[in-house]
């Protein structure tokens, strides 16, 4: 089968190989891949640029947005049967015995392997997956909306699970990358009165995007202080939560000056720099720092219901849909800000589509 994969920790290594397609064994479920998202993170593996603690296994088929079929069921596995539409997690193993596994926050399970990292992923005509991982694709979504998903459950995780947005809240999102943008989609359900989205340059389109989506105002921070907005916004003393969606170390700085004292910010991205300056208006301000990581079972329900009911907007973020051959472009156009987010398709969508 076709799969597209990262062989060395180097620019530029990844290719699409022909490799063994996989069968489900006992207790494991095949499915057969129809569309998945490309995420930030892999194109940082695509340039090599991702954190030390996103090294996983070489060679490794990326992908971890995925949409597509029951293929095939395993022994021991019910509940499921072919045919069935499906999104799958990306926890691809977890221990299940921890204390974090058994409070359902197994997201955070120290021996947590992720598709794509530590697993094989689903940029792929196949993967394998454990059925507690996958969840039904509601009738009237379609496999495109499917695959965006865990962008939408990370954005979901960030601003209501973990740092709560209140209505009426100042809301300023750094980064008009897709979490950015699900971000403030969420923040505005949520009854966010102010939505401030930062980017640079490279994001004018994604910023007009925003503005489509309601975002009060936007700000390419190369030409506008956005400290300085926030000064004429309600009490001019803050944000009552800062995202930062943008991947960028330096960022938590300008998070901390837009916050206002007894604020949230809620830190999604990563980066692999070192900060380099001080944290201490964070306790002088007694802000509240939230990490924000990946998502469990209840997230992921709740925003497939979200898509059914068409509260979100998935089909404004996506910006392309290219077959797997065409994956250099897709990652460029989301690294280059053409795209909010692209997908890729894979045979199986291909072959639906032509018996249309």
């Amino acid at each position: 089968m076709k799969a597209l994969v990262k062989y060395a920790y180097e620019d530029g290594a990844l290719e699409v190989r022909d490799v063994r397609e996989p069968a489900a064994g006992p207790g494991t479920v095949l499915v057969r891949i129809h569309t998945v998202g490309v995420c930030g993170s892999d194109v940082h593996m695509w340039h090599n640029s991702q954190s030390a603690s996103s090294k996983g296994v070489l060679p490794v088929t990326l992908g971890h947005e995925s949409a597509g079929i029951v293929a095939a069921v395993g022994d021991g596995v019910s509940g499921w049967v072919v045919g069935d539409r499906v999104v799958c997690e990306t926890a691809a193993s977890i221990c299940g015995v921890c204390a974090l596994c058994r409070t359902g926050r197994y997201n955070l399970c120290p021996w947590r392997e992720g598709y794509g990292l530590k697993r094989d992923g689903a940029m792929a005509e196949y993967v394998v997956a454990e059925p507690r991982v996958l969840h039904r694709i509601p009738d009237g979504v379609d496999f495109s909306t499917a695959a965006m998903t865990e962008p939408y459950a990370v954005a979901y995780n960030a601003v209501v699970e973990r740092a709560h947005v209140a209505p009426g809240n100042l809301v300023v999102i750094q980064g008009a990358g897709a979490i950015g943008i699900n971000a403030l989609q969420v923040a505005l359900l949520e009854g966010a009165a102010t939505t401030v989205v930062l980017g640079t340059g490279i994001d004018a389109h994604r910023l007009g995007i925003a503005r489509e989506l309601g975002a009060t105002r936007t700000v390419d921070v190369t030409a506008e202080d956005p400290l300085e907005l926030l000064s004429t916004l309600h009490d001019g003393l803050g944000a009552d939560l800062v995202v930062d969606a943008t991947g960028v170390s330096g960022a938590l700085r300008q998070s901390m000056e837009l916050v206002r004292p007894a604020g949230a910010i809620a830190k999604v991205g990563w980066g692999p720099q070192p900060l380099g300056f001080s944290l201490d208006p964070l306790v002088k301000k007694a802000v509240t720092l939230y990490g924000c990581y990946s998502h469990t079972w209840t997230t992921w329900e709740n925003v497939l219901r979200l898509f059914a009911s068409g509260q979100l907007r998935p089909e404004r973020i996506l910006g392309g849909v290219y077959p797997i051959e065409e994956w250099e472009e897709a990652f460029s156009a989301m690294q280059h800000g053409r795209n909010i987010k692209s997908v890729l398709r894979m045979p199986f969508c291909l072959e639906s589509e032509a018996a249309r």
